[in-house]
Formats: C-alpha cells, structure tokens, sequence
C-alpha cells in the first residue's frame, strides 16, 4: 500500500513538473534588440544591406522551436533583423533537404505550400498584426488583421514594394531533393505597417514572431523563433508573439 501511494504521488509530480517546465517555456518569451542602421542612399541593394548587417554585428537567431511532435524535421533556419528610418532589413538563411518554389507571382500565391520563411509583426497599439510569407524565391503574400480570418490580403501594387533578393534566383521550380543552402534578403517599407502619424519604430517594443514551414515538402515542418502553445500547427496566435525592441 505504501509503494502504491509513492509510485501516485511521484507520478503526480512528474506530471506537475513537466506542466511547470512548458507554462515557464511559453510565458519566458524571446526579445530582440534591432539595430538602427542608416545608408548612403535611399532603397539600399541587398548587396549593401548584408554587408550594413554583417559590419554592425547583427546576430542570427535560430527558428527552432519544434512545438508539433508529429512533425520532427528541423531544418536549420536562422534570421537577423534591422532597421532604418524607412526600412526594417530581415535576412534569413536556410540549409534543408528538399526546396520548392511552385508559386511565381505574389497575387493568388500559397507560399506556406513551397519552402517558406514568415514575419508577423503587431507594429501598432491596436491588435492589427501583419503578415509576410515569402517562398525561397521571394514570392509570396502580404496581409493584415486582427486574427486570422479577418484579413486583408494586399494585392501586388502593394508588395511589389517590398524588395526581396535570394540567393535561389526568381525562376520557379518544382520540388528538389538535395544538400540546399538558401538566403533571402528582405526590405520592408515601414509606411506600410501604417503605425501612426509619426511612422516610427524608433524606441518601441512590438510583438513578433518568425517561421519556417512547408506544407507541400516531402517532410513537412513548422518551426518557430519564439514558442507556440497550441494543439496544432497554428502560426496567427499573435499570444505567442515575442517581443522586438527597436533601438533609439
């Protein structure tokens, strides 16, 4: 009788443990400082904006929270971010086992069905979060909303505003197996996260989150930069979001 009292209770334990682990794992969120950068000229090419990133130190961080046990694959993905008073700099680099780029033009494109790498930012004090979901050759949407069925989808006289250059090129491509090494250089013109009358993100901390994913992908996956607490792969749960804070 008493081995069977200890055997419950050490069990209770464990299970209480590990419950205590995940909350902290969830509540502990990420937080990055982003640089403030400047250039020479206006509209930077991507040349010039890895070389910016690499001569001020801009760090990686990994996208590698595997919250879905039933899907393991973990490619490696890391990213880094900047900004300028017009731009925020994102670059992300990637080495995976199979790539795919069906999509070729933004307008109709499901660039989470290729090989893709995502931003969610709430820029503003409302609960209107933004979305960009790029495939590996830069394709891809751009959207905003309060959750994920209330959303605005802009069309490409929109995110044609949005540089993008990789390393993959811009040419389509069914699914290739292999030993890829991918990079995707992004500028995104902060007019059109529409913050406010002054267009800053001079001194703000905001929400974010970064992903990697492939739903169409032999081995498909859904990684992501700060944790996601949900049963299924969900990544518009801005409750989840870390946090950006934006150098003065």
């Amino acid at each position: 009788m008493i081995f069977k009292k200890l055997s419950i209770w050490l069990l209770l334990s464990i299970i209480l443990f590990n419950n205590g682990l995940r909350g902290e794992s969830l509540s502990d969120k990420r937080m990055i400082t982003v640089k403030r950068i400047s250039f020479p000229c206006s509209k930077p090419p991507a040349r010039l904006i890895e070389k910016m990133l690499d001569s001020t130190g801009t760090i990686f961080h990994k996208i590698d929270n595997i919250n879905w046990a039933e899907y393991p694959y973990k490619p490696d993905v890391q990213f880094r971010i900047a900004y300028s008073i017009d731009e925020i700099f994102l670059q992300f680099k990637v080495e995976e086992r199979y790539i795919r780029a069906i999509y070729t033009n933004d307008d109709g494109s499901a660039p989470y069905k290729d090989s893709c790498v995502e931003f969610f930012i709430i820029p503003g004090s409302d609960s209107v979060y933004y979305n960009l979901e790029l495939n590996c050759i830069g394709i891809g949407t751009f959207a905003k909303g309060a959750d994920r069925r209330e959303r605005t989808r802009f069309d490409s006289t929109v995110t044609s505003r949005i540089r993008r250059t990789s390393t993959l090129g811009n040419s389509g491509f069914d699914t290739k197996e292999g030993d890829f090494k991918w990079s995707i250089i992004i500028a995104i013109p902060i007019e059109l996260l529409n913050i406010g009358s002054d267009n800053s993100l001079r001194g703000r901390v905001v929400k974010a989150n970064f992903y990697k994913c492939g739903d169409d992908l032999p081995e498909r996956h859904y990684l992501t930069w700060n944790p996601v607490g949900t049963e299924k792969p969900d990544f518009h749960r801005p409750e989840f979001f870390g946090d950006l804070y934006f150098e003065k």
